[in-house]
């Protein structure tokens, strides 16, 4: 492959990681969708839940995520993930709206409250 290929591919897939990866909300649409009752959800480890998180906080980490839906409440409850970078939580946030959770928003990292 030609180099201008490579450069081109190497581009389009750091724009889809980049995609992939984005927080839906910012910070301060954040605490008001949780200050009007959005459920704030930690999608990080137990341990690093223990280490430290934000204020109010469920910790349901992202691989228990399927199993442990239900302790969300109905799935009219709106719902802002968060975790270390925004990996996680961009696939807590698809395994969420796979699961029927209409209103769901990705905060991405916890750096980003």
């Amino acid at each position: 492959m030609s180099q201008q290929v490579l450069f081109v591919l190497a581009v389009g897939a750091v724009i889809a990681l980049w995609w992939w990866k984005r927080p839906t909300i910012r910070s301060i649409e954040a605490d008001e969708a949780v200050a009007r009752g959005a459920r704030l959800v930690d999608v990080r480890s137990p341990s690093e839940f223990a280490s430290g998180h934000l204020e109010g906080a469920l910790n349901l980490p992202v691989d228990q995520l399927s199993v442990r839906m239900g302790e969300l409440g109905p799935k009219g409850t709106p719902i802002v993930v968060y975790c270390a970078s925004g990996t996680r939580s961009a696939m807590a946030a698809r395994k969420l709206k796979g699961g029927g959770f209409a209103s769901v928003r990705n905060l991405g990292g916890m750096a980003n409250w």
